[in-house]
Order: C-alpha cells, then sequence, then structure tokens
C-alpha cells in the first residue's frame, strides 16, 4: 500500500508550506487507495510548543485535509508523536555503531566552536566536523563511553565517489562524497536528529514514497546513506518546488504573512486557500482556475507539477477568494460564513431575511469576509456621510424633497419604484444620475455601493424614507 507523510515540528504558528505539502501528499495516497499520516516531529525540545500542535491540528481539519493516521486518529503504526518512539531510534543509533556504519564523536560543543573559528581565521572550509573520532578503535569509544565521556553518534558517509538520488521530478541527482558531512544522528541527551528519527519513522510506518519541500534535497544523500546502513526498502522521492516570496526568496514570515490561521482570521474560505496551493505548482490539464481536492484526485499528475519556484501572492489569493464567494459557494453558505463577522461587530442579526438581503447586495463588493462588517455599516448604523456624499447630498437636496412623496405610498420594489424615480428625473429636466447620487449619499453616507434596486430593498423601505427625509 502507498503511504505518504507530513512531519511538521510545531514551534510556532501553522505555516502555509505545511498545507501546502499536506495537499500533495494526501492526493497522491488517495489517488492510490492508500494512507496519509501525519506525524509529529517534536524532539527539538527547546523550540516544542503543544499549542502550535494543537493549532495544526486544527488547521488541517479546517482546510479538509485531515489525516488517516496522526496523533488524534491513531492508527496500526503509533506512537505518531516522535518523542514517544526514541526508544526505537536508539535501538537503530545503537545497531549502525555496531555495524561499523556509525561511530561515537566525544568532542565537545567548546572544542567544535573553537575549531570553527581556527578554519576561519585561515579560511579554510569547515563542513561541521572534522571527523575526528572516526577512526578511534571500538575498544577506545567504547572505554571512553563506559567512563561517562559524553558523545554523539555520527553517521560514517563515504569519503570518496558519489550518492545519486533518484528523484520523481528532478531525474538522477548526484552528490559528490566530498559535500557530505558526517552528520549527528543521536545527540548527547540521548534524542535523535532529525536525519535519523524522520528515516527509521518512515520505516517502521511504512511509508512508500517521500513528498517534501525540496529545501530537504540536499539532505537525502545522508537519509538514503541510514537507509542503506540499516537495509531497509528506500521510498521514492520527490521534492516539490519551494514556496516564494515574491522577490522568489523561499516563503517565509520575515517577508510574507505564512500564518494559516491569519489566512482564516481575515475570512478567506479554506476551499480557496487549497484551491490556491494546488495552483502554486500543478496545473489543470483543461486550463481552469477553480478546482477542488475531488478534482485534484481525478486529474492531478506528476507530470503536471513546475520546478518553477511559484511565487504565493496574497493578491492572487484573494482575488481567488472572491470568485468562491460569488461563483462557487451558495447564499446561504455566505451568510453562514460572513455572519460571525457582523455579529463581532456588534450589529443586530435578529431580521435573518434582512440579513440574507444584505449579504446578497454587498456579495459582488467583497473578497474577503472580514471585509464585511465595514461594507455593511450602512445597513446596521447611523449612516456617515463622507466629503464627496455630503456634496452630492447638498447639489440634490431639492430632488429628494420632491421624491419623498412619490415613494412613501408605493409597494417597496425596484421594478416599482425605478419608473418612478426615472419618470421624475425626465419631468424635472435631471439626469438621472443627478438624482440617483443624492438617494445613495443619503441612505449610505457613501458615493459607492450595491445596485439602487439592490440597496433599497435591503435596507427596507422605513429606514430608506427615514433617511431620505433626515436629508431632507
Amino acid at each position: 500500500m502507498i503511504k505518504t507523510r507530513i512531519a511538521p515540528s510545531p514551534t510556532g504558528d501553522p505555516h502555509v508550506g505545511t498545507i501546502y505539502q499536506a495537499l500533495f501528499n494526501r492526493v497522491f495516497a488517495h489517488q492510490n487507495n492508500g494512507k496519509f499520516i501525519l506525524r509529529i516531529e517534536d524532539t527539538d525540545r527547546t523550540r516544542f510548543n503543544p499549542e502550535s500542535q494543537r493549532r495544526l491540528l486544527e488547521m488541517l481539519d479546517w482546510v479538509g485535509l485531515p489525516a488517516d493516521e496522526s496523533p488524534t486518529v491513531g492508527g496500526p503504526a503509533g506512537s505518531y508523536i516522535q518523542t514517544e518512539r526514541v526508544a526505537n531510534h536508539q535501538k537503530y543509533a545503537a545497531q549502525m555503531l555496531e555495524a561499523g556504519t556509525a561511530y561515537r564523536a566525544f568532542d565537545t560543543s567548546a572544542e567544535l566552536e573553537e575549531r570553527r573559528k581556527i578554519a576561519e581565521a585561515a579560511k579554510a572550509s569547515y563542513r561541521g566536523y572534522d571527523r575526528r573520532d572516526r577512526d578511534l578503535s571500538k575498544a577506545e569509544s567504547d572505554d571512553q563511553a563506559a567512563n561517562g565521556e559524553p558523545f554523539v553518534i555520527r553517521i560514517k558517509a563515504p569519503l570518496e565517489g558519489e550518492v545519486i538520488v533518484q528523484d520523481r521530478l528532478r531525474g538522477a541527482v548526484t552528490f559528490k562524497a566530498t559535500e557530505l558531512d558526517d552528520k549527528v544522528l543521536l545527540k548527547a541527551d540521548g534524542f535523535p536528529t532529525y536525519h535519523l528519527a524522520a528515516m527509521s519513522d518512515d520505516h517502521d510506518m511504512g511509508v512508500t514514497h517521500v513528498i517534501r519541500a525540496e529545501e530537504w534535497l540536499t539532505s537525502t544523500p545522508i537519509h538514503k546513506l541510514i537507509i542503506q546502513a540499516m537495509g531497509w526498502q528506500e521510498p521514492e522521492w520527490i521534492h516539490t518546488p519551494l514556496l516564494r516570496n515574491p522577490d522568489k526568496s523561499k516563503l517565509s514570515k520575515r517577508k510574507s504573512n505564512t500564518s494559516v490561521e491569519s489566512y482564516k482570521d481575515m475570512g478567506i474560505t479554506p476551499e480557496a486557500l487549497v484551491n490556491y496551493l494546488g495552483m502554486m505548482a500543478f496545473s489543470m490539464p483543461d486550463g481552469r482556475e477553480l478546482f477542488n481536492f475531488t478534482d485534484l484526485l481525478e486529474h492531478f499528475t506528476w507530470e503536471r507539477v513546475s520546478l518553477g519556484g511559484p511565487v504565493f501572492d496574497i493578491g492572487k489569493l484573494t482575488w481567488l477568494n472572491g470568485r468562491y464567494i460569488r461563483e462557487v459557494l451558495t447564499l446561504e453558505d455566505v451568510v453562514v460564513r460572513a455572519k460571525p463577522y457582523l455579529e463581532q461587530a456588534g450589529y443586530d442579526l435578529s431580521d435573518t431575511a434582512k440579513l440574507t438581503r444584505v449579504i446578497d447586495a454587498l456579495r459582488p463588493r467583497f473578497d474577503t469576509f472580514s471585509e464585511v462588517a465595514e461594507k455593511a455599516s450602512y445597513f446596521y448604523q447611523d449612516i456617515v456621510l463622507e466629503d464627496k456624499a455630503k456634496a452630492k447630498l447638498e447639489e440634490g437636496r431639492g430632488h429628494l424633497a420632491s421624491l419623498l412623496p412619490l415613494l412613501e405610498p408605493v409597494a417597496w420594489t425596484w421594478d416599482v419604484i425605478e419608473p418612478i424615480i426615472k419618470g421624475y428625473a425626465e419631468n424635472a429636466g435631471a439626469k438621472l444620475g443627478a438624482v440617483m447620487q443624492p438617494i445613495r449619499a443619503a441612505l449610505t453616507g457613501k458615493l459607492e455601493s450595491p445596485g439602487m434596486g439592490e440597496l433599497l430593498e435591503a435596507l427596507g423601505k422605513e429606514l430608506c424614507l427615514t433617511r431620505i427625509k433626515n436629508a431632507v
């Protein structure tokens, strides 16, 4: 069975890059009747945040990409929390040590730092470790460990030759041995590094395809060496293109908004976010821009994934979200999603029919739900006259006074009101805009608003007549 996984480290806000990777991992697994796994990588205890872990799981559910196996769902390969698997990591490190594919290194942090400074002063290359303890005899290494000297366990990377990684998207990628370092597998505190933990957990959980960001490609030769040293089945490697800032640098919170929660708060729909992330590296065969997870299940292929660095553009995401609001979601769904933002603004929403009319009128005019409260203000609060609207009101006050007795007795529907306003303008020898704009200003305090028919019906007859009287 095909199994894929994401293995995020919960150290901060849930990152859009995690959702991006979850999307492709889940699509590929479910296309092939496989399983999508979520594993929490929490061995970095200095940065681990249990609250971040909870929020991450919530965000995956919110965007509709829940895992088939996870800390909350469970599964046959648990635990899905990395620190609860440390005994396995230590066992595998010990096996590599015994087989001679890894070794103990007794250097202290101070010694490593001193060597780095010496290398820098001499302008010499320093790859992180000079392999000083690599050739210690087993007896020497065992004695030092038995005497209580702290040590880490490092992999014995090859000193010559090449390591070739076969990547689904990139073909054969060659790494020279001279580019590789003897990476730490097990730290002095007994906790594994990512390299050992990820590969051993992937093996134990039966992961068949490692789909992850291209930044991990340079670590893959070490991961392949661990797998070979243990005699495990190598997974298929698929390194997806990185999400990028507008300046083409790696997407980061220093330059862009990367928090999934912030997009939720601003009123981006989960459907639009998933759609947009799918567009980052993949294009539909028919070129359509609106598609959902089910569409991806039907049409996704790795051959249609572009390796060009996709730029995460909040403007494009907002535009796409607006299309979802207007073209995909039902009016009832838009009302439900907009309501919390209006409630937060303190509006009285007891008249549900009015609420539906208001959202229907405003729907063409907002792209995110966080915009709704401001745009709906004149439906639920006293108007605030903008300067341009005030000028139009002054110019057209006479028209408003003349229209009032014509409007007061009629049914409050646009098919009744429209000919009255047009007939008045014609009889008064006025341009239609010279009559309409003062009405709009009197009703909203603005010169931009929904169509006049939608506006009048959404506000209702009583409130409209009151505001026109006040304006007069």
